[in-house]
């Protein structure tokens, strides 16, 4: 009877253990698309964050602390919605210190809600329509002599070439900026990372 009721409580241990072992791997199976989706997830690190793929450019933006000012100045412009919308857009985007490399009080001036347009202008200067990868411009420059001019959403117009081995952008007054990181790509278009505000005419 001793040895009966030790078999039936080891029965029941060995049940119980399987039992939970069961739930951990039904668990696990679980949890395991969510996970190896974020696996697959190819990130750039831009402003020692990583940039998600699956989030938008806004969404990615406001987590590089290289991209504080203009983060600042989208929301001022009203232009996160647009940006946060499908798209897709090419986005070049200048770094902190390329605000901070502009006349004094330039930034400031610009965020004061009375320039609101002017502000729009200058940020929309910096976005063009569509999908463009670093491949697909130079391809575009290569096609047309070296260089490849590029509408931009307020209808101004910036020049990208290949120059001594990095890419540029040059915009309307001839102010270069040289792509720093290229291809942050984004669910609603790319980020190419710029080391000069684009200014339009």
């Amino acid at each position: 009877m001793k040895f009966r009721t030790l078999l039936l409580g080891a029965a029941a241990a060995a049940l119980a253990a399987a039992c939970t072992s069961t739930d951990a791997a039904t668990e696990t199976a679980l949890a395991a698309p969510a996970e190896k989706a974020a696996a697959a997830e190819t990130t750039v690190m831009v402003g020692g964050a990583a940039m998600y793929p699956s989030k938008n450019i806004v969404e990615n933006a406001v987590n590089s602390a290289d991209h504080t000012t203009l983060v600042a100045a989208v929301t001022a412009a009203g232009l996160a919605e647009t940006l946060s919308s499908p798209g897709p857009f090419t986005v070049f985007a200048p770094v902190n210190e390329a605000f901070a490399a502009l006349p004094a009080g330039t930034v400031d001036t610009l965020l004061l809600p009375e320039n609101k347009d002017a502000l729009v202008k200058v940020l929309t200067a910096h976005v063009v329509a569509g999908d463009l990868k670093a491949a697909d411009l130079i391809a575009l420059a290569e096609a047309n002599g070296g260089t490849a001019t590029l509408t931009t959403v307020s209808g101004d117009t910036l020049t990208f070439a290949v120059e001594g081995g990095a890419a540029v952008v040059t915009d309307e007054g001839g102010g270069k900026g040289t792509v720093t990181i290229a291809d942050v790509d984004q669910s609603n278009g790319v980020i190419h990372v710029v080391n000069r505000v684009l200014l339009p005419n």
